[in-house]
């Protein structure tokens, strides 16, 4: 059953009382300072957030230290039953893990319980626990054996994006403790509920104070963890400018990274298509679902075309058509922006893109009123005819903003497609088995998704090339990414 505005209510306030999780400690108060989060869809003050600042950054990679070695040395099958029980805890508080993220950041309860999508992962990682092995290698020479062991890089510092804080505990803390490590989590000021909550219901689990640490804060608490001696790696998604700052602190201590970062996924659909799922593809992950703000949607439509007009006008229809308003209603499809400086900053893609013509605007292209005013809520926006070199066709927008071209090659789609300095995802929609498989292959990007909606899905590795970022979460590759292989060479005579 879905929360109410004033479970949910309850459900932040409580959070921001009990404040950052350090080891057993809660810190209602941090020495980074405070900051006031408002509700998205409402714009009102909710609750004060404690940033973490040296002190909080010190005490959690301390106690994420001090419980490595127990965490590390508890036997597979204890540590696989503690990640089930996460997995039913979280499974069975779904409801108000979807109230926390609506609050969070605006995402409507229908779109995504985070709460159950987390569970997918403590459960299949749960199944990986006492799978990590290692290999024998042939020796050149007899009476020596050579052996691989795999093992925990030790404390992870996880910065996981605010457009999904407990799914992004779920992508990088669950493999990392699947594999032995424990973990320092860094949520954004903006959107810290979530992760705070998985790192509850983890200790509710039985995991041990100190295996997850949850400290809030912005850029300067995320320089602070990534350049502390005491982290081991650093699993970060976000954009690409803070990758950058992310990769030059780390470089000081040569800690090594994992990247999933932005995106301008191109979706191409030829006319040969099933329109009724490529347009519903195209309009619902274009403009509207999770209001844009998602790395990997298809926010470049190129229709062939022979079908150009109809599938923008499906496309339009559907943007037009859709169901605004309250995060917590069922009947919600879209909701807001996350805060009044992302709807200024996509208000101001949008205006430019307008005054340098660098195409058509059909619809959308307003912050929405009346009951609506009082929160960060912008109409589905499309344009048509978008110019291929343009800020608004090449630059992610991070907003409910559709570029839509027209093609008339695969060749010249594809070229097109690649042109981008992004490499995250990539959509083809097409009846031709050979042309998919094409397609497939000459994309140059981490994902393509054919003829349907993408899920990330847990046994799955996601990520990204070039500009999106490198390293993968999902599946046997993103438990890799927390384990190093040990070589052991013995002498047997």
């Amino acid at each position: 059953m879905a929360f109410t505005n004033e479970q949910a209510d309850a459900a932040i306030e409580g959070l921001a009382e009990r404040g950052m999780v350090i080891g057993d400690e809660r810190r209602r108060t941090g020495s980074g300072g405070t900051y006031a989060h408002h509700d998205p869809a409402s714009g009102r003050l909710q609750a004060e957030v404690p940033v973490g600042g040296a002190d909080d950054v010190d005490a959690a990679v301390a106690a994420a230290r001090a419980a490595l070695p127990a965490w590390r040395a508890t036997p597979p099958p204890a540590r696989a039953a503690m990640l089930l029980r996460l997995a039913d805890l979280l499974e069975a508080n779904g409801p108000e893990a979807a109230a926390i993220n609506a609050r969070d950041n605006g995402c409507p309860i229908s779109i995504l319980d985070s709460g159950s999508y987390t569970a997918n992962w403590a459960r299949h990682y749960a199944g990986w626990v006492d799978k990590i092995e290692g290999r024998v290698i042939p020796m050149p020479m007899p009476g020596h054996l050579d052996y691989t062991r795999p093992e925990p890089y030790g404390v992870i510092a996880a910065l996981v994006p605010w457009n999904g804080p407990m799914m992004g505990m779920g992508q990088k803390a669950i493999p990392a403790l699947a594999a032995g490590n424990t973990v320092v989590a860094k949520p954004p000021e903006i959107a810290p509920w979530g992760a705070v909550r998985f790192a509850e219901l983890a200790m509710e689990a039985g995991i041990p104070p100190g295996v997850v640490n949850v400290v809030p804060g912005g850029a300067a608490t995320g320089e602070l963890l990534v350049r502390h001696r005491g982290v081991d790696k650093i699993s970060f998604t976000g954009g690409v400018v803070a990758a950058r700052a992310v990769m030059a602190a780390a470089a000081e201590q040569l800690t090594p990274l994992c990247f999933e970062l932005g995106g301008k996924s191109a979706n191409i659909v030829f006319p040969d298509a099933d329109l009724d799922m490529a347009c519903t593809v195209a309009g619902l992950l274009g403009a509207v679902m999770l209001s844009g703000q998602g790395c990997a949607l298809p926010t470049r439509l190129y229709a062939h075309a022979d079908v150009f007009d109809e599938v923008l006008d499906r496309v339009v229809a559907l943007a037009e058509g859709v169901t605004i308003g309250d995060p917590l209603d069922p009947a919600t499809l879209m909701g807001p922006v996350v805060n009044a400086a992302a709807c200024e900053r996509v208000m101001g893609v949008i205006e430019r893109a307008r005054a340098a013509g660098s195409g058509r605007l059909v619809t959308g292209g307003e912050r929405l009123g009346g009951d609506l005013a009082g929160g960060y809520y912008i109409a589905p926006t499309v344009f048509a005819d978008v110019d291929d070199t343009s800020d608004l066709a090449r630059n992610e927008v991070f907003g409910p903003v559709l570029s839509v071209m027209r093609f008339t090659d695969e060749d010249d789609v594809v070229a097109r497609a690649n042109a981008s300095h992004f490499g995250l995802g990539g959509y083809v929609f097409t009846r031709d088995l050979g042309r998919a498989h094409r397609m497939a292959e000459r994309l140059e990007v981490g994902a393509v998704t054919v003829n349907a909606f993408p899920y990330l899905a847990p046994n799955a590795p996601f990520g990204g090339v070039k500009d999106s970022g490198f390293g993968r979460e999902g599946g046997e590759d993103g438990l890799r990414e927390f384990l190093r292989p040990k070589n052991v060479l013995i002498g047997l005579g």
